[in-house]
Parts: structure tokens; sequence; C-alpha cells
């Protein structure tokens, strides 16, 4: 759904339950699937900011693993498998001046499929 139109769906559902219409009714009408905390949330805000608090304020992460330097995560975790995350940290900082916790490594790594393998398989 597009903002705009999400903007409109939501004010609608306020509407609808300051008319006296129960939540889920009100959500219904309007098209939206949220639970009875996110239209009360939405009744809360709008009272308090007026329609402009319905707006998504939300802009999420960029995404710090992208184009060159994925392509160098991948490359060396098929290269050397066994390197842990943390070195590959500081790898990362070192080269490419960037700061990307452990986790989002091992997500990553995760994604493109050149996770750490476990302990058991590098003994062998």
């Amino acid at each position: 759904m597009e903002e705009n139109q999400l903007h409109r769906a939501r004010k609608h559902v306020v509407e609808a339950m300051e008319q006296g219409f129960p939540w889920h009714e009100a959500a219904k009408r309007a098209g939206l699937q949220i639970s009875q905390s996110t239209a009360y949330r939405l009744r809360q805000r709008m009272r308090q900011g007026g329609e402009p608090a319905l707006r998504e304020g939300r802009h999420g992460h960029p995404v710090k693993l992208r184009g060159e330097v994925r392509q160098w995560l991948e490359r060396t975790c098929r290269q050397t498998p066994f390197t842990p995350s943390h070195e590959i940290q500081t790898q990362l900082a070192q080269q490419f001046s960037l700061q990307i916790s452990v986790s989002q490594i091992n997500r990553t790594r995760a994604t493109l499929g050149v996770s750490n393998p476990p302990q058991s398989a590098k003994k062998k």
C-alpha cells in the first residue's frame, strides 16, 4: 500500500473508532489488517498530534554490506571459510572503514551461504 493510501486508511480507522465502531470493524472498513493495540495506538497518536501523526516516520537503516563490500565478504568467506566473523569485522574496518557488528556479518554470511562451519567440521 502506498504511503498516501496508508495514511488515508489509518485516518479512516481512527474516524470510525471515534464514531463508535469497534476497532476490528473500523480496520475492516478501512481495508487494513492491524491488531487491536495498533488501532488504539493510531487513535492515541491522532489525538495527541493530529492527522500528521498518522504518517509513517520510519526510514529504516541503510544496508552496509552491498556492492564491493558484499562481494569481498563472499569471496573471502569462500576462500577461507573458517575465518571467524570477528576477524572479518576487523578486516572490514581496515579495508573499507566500516563498523559492522559481528551479528550483521553472520546474518549476511548465512544469506550468502558462506557461514563459518561448526567446530566439528574444522577438526576433520
